[in-house]
């Protein structure tokens, strides 16, 4: 180690930089892309050997760059995009910072070409990793921008042993194309590697181009169950595509979320995201979605990090209730026949008539017991609402034999006559619907196994998870009785002394009103030491002293927590779970119905509490195909 301080040279200081930006090849990319987006290009042309390792070259039809501004645009410090403090402040490009060509040079072999105009005479810079003594030369080139960058780290092998396989670096190049492809549609991008093409994304700007462009970065498969949501509330605007719960990961793969364009991490939206999936994903699955969050640009600031990976939200809390809101909101809505409603609403618009269509109403069929259409009953009602399904959480008791009619008839039978077995019941559809529409889950025909409600719509046949599906039903009426009855609290008889840092307890007289809002009762009884005096009845027998420490460890880390309502939920979906249909129990044809109609209008009905699928459709398309019909 030298004692004395002493200047850097050029040279070792834009590798130390080169250290922040340059990563990996994927790195390169990343910079290069953004600067050609930030210079107005509409049409990108990416060519990758070696899986970038040895040669990059990112080609646009952008503004281009004067012949002056050439040699500057390879040095520190350098940049077109900002002047003053204020437009750091507020940033509207991708990138600023001034040093990503300068970093890539000082690690790699890097030739740059320009032109500001179609005459096709442009001017070249290169650079070897010296220093930045750039000298231009006369270069034919279209108006835009190309930058080739060949053998990456070769003037720094310690680095260049760090890099993966081949395979490992095109994949992570890939992974970039495709998250900037899903930041701007109006930008066409082609992708080749060794010379074979790899992507060739047509650019498109009404949401069928979108969603095309989507099905091709993520799969058909996504687009097949995401749901579109465009909300808009206090200055934040929050549109894309999530896919259903049943959709789920195994892994954090197809999340994808931007920030006026930006591609980001960030632990508050992570945070919201995660919360409003909560109730509706099966343990250890991912969701899968394609989000971007529009703001005021003074409201974010992105140069946390130097990827601009991470953003700080001048104010967090908004943007995660608003995040959590919406897409809450919009898991609530997913019930049988939204997509249908939501692929009529997207044709109305393309073809200019964005009006959207309603939703059909349970209840409006005839032949069906009309129900209550509010999502919201109050207590009183909740009982009258159980007994539409004839008492389905009684025990299984086998039905009385039935006597065959003295006189068949179909047609008039004759008064008086006994009941017809429950397979007779089970109207066909013509019979049912009555030249009204038929309801997205159709009309019950069947119990199979005493498990699956077999169902037939316009599309085919429904299967139904009978217990799943009332699982869910009877879990939201309750979290919503709850909710209008308010918590309930039980005093407790010894009080629960906890230990605790001053830090803890300061906290909780500071905040001791999220606590009283959710039925607990604390006091402080001194310097380092609470007493639980009350807690939710609903709670009672649970571990209280580690709970309390929960929430204080989240209010002293995030300023807000969720642990007691969630553990309220948790208590009321296994008294919804006890206290649902069993397997084994006939049901009629009137009670199925009931119940599939419930689940048309129940929020959160396509998937139970515990995030299983309570219903899936068997097209009768596919149908034709296991028997060959019309081959």
């Amino acid at each position: 180690m030298h004692e004395r301080i002493q200047q850097l040279s050029p040279r070792l200081a834009n590798q130390i930089a080169a250290g922040e930006v340059v990563e990996r090849p994927a790195s390169v990319i990343k910079e290069l892309l953004e600067n050609s987006l930030d210079a107005g290009a509409t049409r990108l042309e990416v060519d990758i050997d070696n899986g970038g390792i040895k040669r990059m070259k990112v080609r646009d039809n952008g503004k281009g760059i004067e012949k002056e501004d050439l040699p500057m645009a390879l040095a520190r410090h350098a940049t077109s995009k900002i002047h003053v403090l204020e437009d750091l402040e507020a940033v509207a490009t991708l990138g600023f910072r001034g040093e990503a060509l300068a970093s890539i040079s000082s690690v790699a072999r890097l030739n740059l070409i320009s032109s500001r105009d179609e005459s096709g005479k442009g001017w070249q810079v290169s650079a070897e990793g010296r220093d930045m003594q750039a000298q231009l030369a006369p270069a034919a080139h279209p108006r835009g921008t190309t930058v080739d960058v060949r053998d990456l780290f070769f003037n720094t092998p310690a680095r260049r042993k760090f890099l993966r396989t081949e395979k490992t670096e095109f994949n992570r190049i890939d992974d970039t194309i495709k998250r900037l492809a899903l930041s701007r549609f109006d930008v066409s991008i082609t992708l080749r590697h060794n010379g074979k093409g790899v992507h060739n994304l047509r650019a498109g700007s009404g949401r069928v181009e979108m969603e095309r462009r989507v099905a091709q970065v993520c799969g058909p498969a996504f687009m097949q169950n995401a749901l579109h949501i465009d909300v808009e509330r206090s200055g934040l605007r929050l549109w894309g595509w999530v896919a259903e719960p049943a959709f789920s990961r195994s892994q954090a793969d197809l999340q994808f979320f931007y920030v006026n364009g930006r591609a980001i991490r960030d632990k508050v939206v992570s945070h919201a995201v995660r919360r409003a999936f909560a109730d509706v994903l099966y343990h250890g699955r991912h969701p899968a979605f394609v989000l971007y969050l529009e703001l005021d640009p003074a409201s974010v600031d992105v140069n946390v990090h130097p990827t601009k990976h991470e953003v700080r939200f001048r104010d967090g809390r908004l943007v995660h209730d608003f995040l959590f809101g919406s897409l809450h909101r919009a898991l609530a809505d997913v019930r049988p026949g939204q997509k249908d409603e939501q692929a009529e609403e997207a044709d109305g618009q393309e073809n200019g008539a964005a009006e959207r269509i309603s939703g059909i109403q349970a209840g409006e069929f005839s032949g069906q017991q009309k129900m209550p259409l509010s999502n919201r009953p109050s207590p009183a009602s909740l009982q009258q609402q159980m007994n539409t399904y004839g008492a389905l959480h009684q025990p299984y008791r086998e039905p009385a034999a039935v006597a065959e009619p003295a006189v068949p008839s179909p047609d008039a039978p004759p008064a008086g006559a006994p009941v017809a077995p429950m397979a007779a019941q089970a109207p066909t559809i013509n019979e049912s619907a009555n030249g009204e529409d038929v309801p997205p889950l159709g009309f019950a025909i069947a119990q199979l196994h005493g498990i699956y409600i077999l169902a037939q719509n316009e599309q085919g046949m429904i299967v139904v998870d009978m217990h799943a599906a009332h699982e869910r039903i009877v879990y939201e009426q309750m979290k919503v009785a709850h909710a209008a009855g308010g918590i309930q609290a039980q005093p407790l008889l010894v009080p629960v002394s906890l230990a605790v840092s001053q830090r803890e307890a300061d906290c909780f007289e500071e905040r001791s009103e999220v606590f009283t809002a959710l039925g607990f009762v604390l006091q402080r009884a001194g310097p380092e030491t609470l007493l639980v005096r009350q807690v939710p009845t609903m709670l009672h027998g649970a571990q209280v002293e580690q709970l309390v420490r929960d929430v204080l460890s989240d209010l002293l880390g995030q300023g807000d927590s969720e642990r007691i309502g969630e553990q309220i939920n948790e208590v009321l979906a296994t008294m919804a779970c006890h206290g649902s249909v069993r397997a084994n129990r006939r049901l009629t044809i009137p009670e199925m119905n009931a119940l599939l109609r419930d689940m048309e209008r129940t929020e959160r009905s396509g998937q139970c509490n515990h995030g299983r699928p309570t219903w899936t459709q068997v097209k009768l398309a596919d149908m034709d195909k296991w028997f060959m019909r019309g081959q």
